[in-house]
């Protein structure tokens, strides 16, 4: 039986971004629309603590072991919200599981709290090659994703980042983007791979769907060049059959998003997955919260040493 692990995200605050792929796209109060791009999407505030450890607790009985809370912030801010998300990391610590955030750019001071109040894993992705970056994104520089992956590692926290495919890249880019992973100080602990959604609104509404075959080499390579590394089948399998994913789990896959919503975007139910698991002949991979960031481990104590 292969071993995989089940990933569940809380969209805590799905607020917005100008991203020209995503479905936060947007910076207003009531509804999400920018460049003249409307997506029709509320934006809603941070939510509580105890709805989230709710949300948790359904994700662990449901056989997921790492839970991962987002937010649509370009960077975390010292403030009420970060103290909350502070209180939310040390409740889904305390359950058992490995904790995740993905909530922007992050500072070293602001890496190390998370640190302190228990999280396992932060996830920002690279999203794209270097070259193709500025095409997609507005918010932040390529420079500005690397320099938060770099405060992440110093804190002892594994590295979650990966990227999106069907955004108008070519091959040449997804090498950059692998490459660029693949050559970090320490590899990620976790690498997602995802399929671009097409959300309505978005200026990447009417790309083409991507290719299975495409993912499929996408994880292969990912697996072969970072061959320690969860490499995680991401956004886009809502749009993906059994068998298409089954694919992807032979050629290297061992880690899926699961819970009814990435963020923004549709994904596979908790039951749908679980059956999936079942007839696969998969099995739920337990949590690693008990090893701290082992990729990053030597690295996080000659920064320490440094200091």
């Amino acid at each position: 039986m292969l071993d995989g692990q089940i990933h569940v995200v809380c969209a805590c605050d799905p607020g917005q971004a100008d991203i020209g792929f995503s479905g936060r796209h947007g910076r207003v109060h009531t509804r999400v629309v920018t460049r003249g791009f409307d997506t029709n999407l509320d934006v809603q505030p941070l939510m509580k603590k105890e709805e989230v450890l709710a949300y948790a607790e359904r994700a662990k009985r449901a056989g997921s072991t790492r839970f991962c809370m987002g937010a649509a912030w370009r960077e975390v801010r010292d403030n009420k919200d970060f103290d909350r998300v502070l209180e939310m990391v040390k409740g889904v610590n305390e359950m058992g599981m490995e904790v995740c955030c993905t909530m922007g750019m992050l500072t070293a001071e602001q890496a190390q709290k998370l640190y302190d109040a228990g999280l396992y894993a932060y996830n920002h992705n690279v999203d794209t090659s270097e070259e193709h970056y500025s095409d997609i994104i507005t918010t932040r520089t390529y420079h500005d994703r690397l320099n938060t992956l770099g405060n992440v590692r110093k804190a002892g926290i594994s590295v979650c980042s990966g990227g999106i495919i069907g955004m108008g890249e070519t091959h040449e880019d997804r090498i950059g983007m692998l490459y660029t992973l693949c050559t970090l100080p320490a590899h990620p602990g976790s690498v997602p791979i995802n399929a671009l959604v097409r959300v309505k609104g978005t200026p990447l509404q009417d790309n083409p769907k991507v290719d299975i075959w495409d993912m499929i080499r996408m994880i292969a390579t990912a697996r072969l060049i970072m061959p320690a590394a969860m490499v995680r089948l991401s956004a886009g399998r809502a749009e993906m059959s059994i068998a298409e994913q089954a694919l992807c789990f032979m050629a290297g896959a061992n880690s899926i998003f699961s819970g009814d919503k990435l963020l923004t975007t549709p994904n596979p139910a908790f039951e749908q997955d679980n059956a999936m698991f079942a007839l696969l002949g998969l099995t739920a991979r337990e949590a690693f919260k008990e090893q701290k960031a082992p990729e990053n481990e030597a690295l996080h104590e000659l920064y320490q040493e440094q200091q």
